[in-house]
Formats: C-alpha cells, structure tokens, sequence
C-alpha cells in the first residue's frame, strides 16, 4: 500500500440540487463550463491535478499547500467575477476545503483520513470561501497566499483542533 503527503482541494457547488431543480441542462452546461474553462486550468497551474469529479464535486491534489491554497484563492475570485453579472438564483458558488494530510494511493484514486478530513473542512466553508485545516495553514501562515485574506478560527466539526477559513480578497 502507497503512502504519501499531500495537500487535498475538496471543493462542491452549494446548492447545486436548488440550481438543478430550477434547470437541469443549464446548471449542468454551466457547471462543465466552469470545471474545464476556470478549474481544470487553475488546478493544472498550480501543479496540481484533478483526482475524481463527484457530480458537483471535485477532489484535487497537490504536493504543495502553497500551491493548493493560491488554486483556491484564484477560483474564488474568478468565480466571484463569473457570477458578476449572473441573477442572484442563478449564481453558481463553490465551496473549498484543504487540508494536508497522509492519503493512500490506489491506481490514480487517493483515499483516507486525509481526503475525509478535506472534504469535511468544504462542508464548513462558506459558499465563495476556503476553509483550511491548521496542518494547511501553518505551512501558508505569512506566506502572500493567506497574508491578504481575512482569517477566521474555527474548530472542525470532527476534531478538536482549530482551523482556519479564508475569504479570498
């Protein structure tokens, strides 16, 4: 069994059932849009690649979380001036979790603790927000990729110990 560090995105479209009831084809024409125009890109940039897409989830991984958090500034921002000119029940938002844990690696998949506790830390991030653990953000904290963020303590739901939510600039 492989083992690695890594940096995990875990990231979800909040509200996407809402969206989905309203018009099926368009929310799903937009979100594929988004993923291969705005997220792909930026996960490739950022050195990272794309694990698995989980309907309106993805999970991503990194050998940076330097890297991992910059990817998730940059889709915040971008998305933020996608839904500029979008109606308020139209706007497609994203919520981002990161954590940098162990994974195991399986074929091209990643599984474990790691991945659980990324995708718990996007269930807390407010939509158009990043939540990262306190393992991602003593690795960023003074770095420029969380210094012109606001930075809010939070604990997680799962564990005791602090993390930490940004919104991008």
């Amino acid at each position: 069994m492989e083992r690695r560090l890594a940096a995990i995105l875990a990231a979800d479209v909040a509200g996407y059932s809402r969206l989905m009831s309203l018009d099926e084809s368009g929310t799903l024409a937009r979100l594929q849009a988004h993923r291969s125009e705005l997220i792909a890109p930026a996960i490739a940039g950022h050195h990272g690649r794309v694990v698995k897409l989980m309907g309106d989830g993805i999970l991503a991984e990194f050998g940076s979380v330097v890297d991992a958090v910059e990817c998730a500034a940059e889709i915040q921002r971008e998305m933020a001036a996608r839904n500029a000119e979008v109606g308020d029940d139209r706007r497609m938002g994203f919520r981002i979790g990161v954590h940098l844990g162990d994974v195991i690696v399986e074929g091209e998949d990643i599984y474990g603790d790691g991945v659980n506790i990324a995708a718990r830390l996007e269930s807390l991030a407010e939509t158009g927000g990043i939540c990262i653990s306190r393992q991602a953000y003593d690795q960023v904290d003074g770095t420029n990729s969380v210094s012109s963020a606001r930075s809010i303590s939070r604990t997680s739901r799962s564990r005791s110990k602090p993390s930490r939510s940004a919104a991008p600039p």
